[in-house]
């Protein structure tokens, strides 16, 4: 095959874009779940704190 038929027919093609389309958004979801899961780890860490703390000074008092 010569190289001038190889790049027309991969400018024509639309599977390759495709897949890195897809795989641009399933990046892009993976980042917003690891920032999610991320800052309500950091909210439930800071609320067990205090339910501890609370619990510490109610059986201490």
């Amino acid at each position: 095959m010569k190289l001038g038929q190889f790049l027309n027919r991969f400018t024509r093609e639309e599977d390759g874009v495709t897949a890195i389309e897809y795989g641009l958004i399933a990046a892009l979801v993976a980042v917003v779940l690891i920032v999610g899961a991320t800052a309500l780890g950091a909210n439930l860490n800071a609320m067990f704190d205090f339910i501890a703390g609370k619990v510490s000074g109610a059986m201490a008092g």
